[in-house]
């Protein structure tokens, strides 16, 4: 047992095993530093500069803020849009003519702080639903697939026992960097992609949240297919002007 015992302190004291110690303390350190001296990658232009004219058929009804300072800490940003929207196009009883347009933009690497998983789990909601989703857009032309998450979540408090209610969530996140970029449906994916640029000069990402509301404003669950076509309607809007206005 002892010759064991003394074999394998031997082993910890070669050469190449202090070396493999030595090269993962100084990768580890180097790593770190990356991520310290990443260069802050700004938007060309506030998101609160969006021209709301260019929204066409959509209108602004609401521009909100958050004002309590712990939720604005727990987003991780201060560059953000809250709006309401009207698709003047659709019928005024149309479970889609309305929605809730949620902006959030990073403009150093995290580990995507928010996410509607995460917020509407915290604020006691149940998730029923979590499907990745497709998004048709045309664009310049020619149609461009972009991914995106199919959330839906229910209210279990016991003051609505026994009423519907249902609400559906959609977001996307896009990341971009020295190194590569693109669309992401989930906030996994979009750490793959950050990690993926951590020797990238430049990284930023950006959260697109939707939601449709009832007339008086409740937060409403569509039906999928209706809801999608809606939000590839919608995204066919917001996303050309963020990518070419705001967006570095």
């Amino acid at each position: 047992m002892k010759n064991v015992k003394l074999d394998m302190m031997k082993s910890y004291v070669q050469p190449s095993f202090l070396i493999c110690v030595a090269l993962l303390a100084i990768a580890g350190i180097a790593m770190e530093r990356v991520q310290i001296e990443k260069i802050p990658f700004p938007l060309k232009k506030s998101l609160e500069l969006l021209d709301e004219s260019s929204l066409a058929p959509y209108k602004v009804t609401s521009q909100e803020k958050v004002e309590n300072k712990e939720i604005i800490k727990s987003l991780g940003t201060e560059q953000y849009i809250q709006w309401v929207l009207e698709d003047t196009d659709a019928a005024a009883d149309s479970a889609v003519r309305k929605c809730l347009l949620f902006i959030t933009y990073y403009e150093l690497p995290d580990q995507v702080p928010h996410v509607p998983e995460e917020c509407y789990i915290g604020s006691g909601y149940q998730r029923l639903a979590s499907d990745s989703v497709t998004f048709k857009i045309n664009q310049d032309g020619s149609e461009q697939k972009i991914p995106g998450r199919y959330l839906v979540f229910e209210d279990t408090s016991l003051i609505y026992r026994g009423m519907d209610t249902k609400f559906s969530v959609f977001y996307l996140i896009n990341v971009k960097g020295n190194i590569s970029g693109g669309y992401r449906s989930s906030r996994e994916d979009a750490r793959w992609l950050l990690n993926k640029n951590i020797f990238s000069e430049y990284v930023y990402f950006c959260k697109v949240e939707w939601n449709f509301l009832s007339r008086s404003g409740v937060r409403t669950y569509p039906k999928k297919a209706e809801a999608v076509a809606a939000s590839e309607k919608l995204l066919g809007v917001i996303l050309p002007i963020l990518e070419k206005e705001h967006w570095p």
